[in-house]
């Protein structure tokens, strides 16, 4: 079929025109943002919390801004992976809370207890509160026992998800290289919205690697309480091609749904009858953390919904809602979807704080999955609010970038050095 050059360039010319109307309106924010003062306590320090911490002080660097998380290091999710095959240190993926310090944001290590919404207060655990006029709560996510009999906190001990960096991926990382050559290492993907959905998938085509080399005659079997995921086709071509019987997917379907474990045997329950395994990862199902909860800011089904212009919370007032924890449309929950989010949040809070427009987004997201050490692929998305909802564009060249699995891995470094530059100030030379 051919294309219409005069509609090709009218076409062109209208985008134009629109991102030069946002540019505008950008510009016109920032400007008011530099003389308005407020005070934001952000609570969470993740990737969500810590970027939109770093915003405000750039673009309004009379706001007062307090950060409240208790863990004074942050292990990242992204790259984590890696250090469950020795491909990365524990090390590589921590970050302090120096630089947000250095940029003049407050930093308190304590535990965000409570929200006084009509106080404008925030309970600590150690007894004090911090009043805020605009509070952003960025608490990630908690994991939920129910779902599979026999599963607990202490069985997490046992069976690690390894779904939050630090302890978790260590320990996994020590059960996998401690497991005898022709073991079995069960991943269990649960049902419903997750954090960074494609993850298991690429934990399962990096041990698989791993295992040509240190174990020969393990596998990998994948239980999925889903009956699809993330750029299944590609990933399964990838495993036929390099893992070649290595590695196992079973859908809800085909009984990879686990409903039941036994910790002391090491044995799984589920569709396909009894598998014993010499490692199991067991992921539960996800949903935002207590304080959300308990706060008020999350509706039935558990997450919290927003507005979507500013991502304050449609529940409680002068309450911004930004991470994993939120409904954000079709956005993933992802590290790179969170600072997209904490970006609009922030030129929202300075645009509310000074009365002026809040700017139209567009907002993007990548995950990027390694299938071995030297080869990825990419999910991009790009959205925009349309008819009070995040919908993805119906733009393909915004998300068309046909790159070979060799220049995606050089990309997902690249992005892991600036997503840590930009959320928590360090600047990463290398791996």
């Amino acid at each position: 079929m051919g294309v219409d050059p005069a509609a090709t360039e009218g076409g062109s010319r209208r985008r134009f025109l629109k991102l030069a109307a946002l540019a505008a309106v950008g510009a016109s924010v920032a400007r008011a943002a530099r003389g308005t003062s407020g005070r934001v306590v952000i609570i969470g320090g993740g990737f969500a919390g810590a970027h939109c911490a770093l915003q405000l002080r750039t673009l309004a660097p009379l706001v007062d801004v307090t950060l409240i998380d208790p863990d004074a290091r942050y292990v990242t999710c992204p790259m984590s992976n890696g250090v469950l095959v020795g491909l990365r240190s524990v090390q590589s993926i921590t970050f302090s809370r120096t630089a947000l310090q250095q940029a003049g944001v407050r930093y308190r290590r304590d535990r965000a207890l409570s929200i006084d919404s009509s106080r404008r207060s925030v309970q600590l655990a150690s007894g004090e509160s911090v009043d805020y006029e605009r509070l952003v709560v960025a608490p990630g996510i908690r994991f939920l026992p129910d779902g599979i009999e026999g599963y607990d906190d202490a069985v997490a001990r046992r069976m690690p998800h390894a779904w939050h960096g630090g302890v978790q991926t260590q320990l996994l990382a020590r059960q996998l290289q401690a497991m005898d050559d022709g073991g079995v290492f069960a991943i269990c993907v649960p049902s419903g919205l997750m954090r960074c959905p494609p993850a298991p998938f690429e934990r399962a085509s990096l041990i698989a690697n791993w295992m040509i080399r240190h174990k020969p005659r393990s596998k990998v079997l994948i239980f999925d309480a889903n009956n699809h995921f993330p750029r299944q086709d590609v990933f399964t071509a990838a495993w036929h091609e390099r893992y070649p019987g290595r590695i196992e997917w079973f859908g809800s379907t085909d009984g990879g749904t686990i409903d039941r474990i036994e910790v002391a045997s090491m044995t799984l329950y589920g569709g396909r009858g009894a598998q014993r395994v010499a490692v199991a990862n067991v992921i539960p199902r996800q949903a935002p953390t207590s304080i959300a909860v308990e706060s008020g800011l999350a509706s039935g089904h558990g997450w919290c919904p927003v507005h979507p212009l500013t991502f304050e919370s449609t529940r409680v007032a002068n309450v911004h809602v930004i991470g994993d924890a939120c409904i954000a449309g079709a956005m993933p929950k992802s590290a790179s979807a969170a600072v997209s989010q904490a970006d609009q949040c922030a030129r929202a809070i300075c645009a509310l704080l000074s009365e002026a427009a809040v700017p139209a987004p567009v907002f993007e997201s990548v995950c990027y999955s390694f299938v071995a050490p030297d080869q990825a692929l990419a999910i991009r998305g790009r959205f925009v609010i349309a008819e009070s909802e995040i919908r993805p564009t119906d733009s393909p060249e915004a998300i068309t970038e046909n790159h070979q699995p060799s220049q995606e891995a050089g990309r997902a470094q690249d992005w892991y050095r600036k997503i840590v530059s930009d959320s928590f100030g360090e600047r990463l030379a290398g791996t």
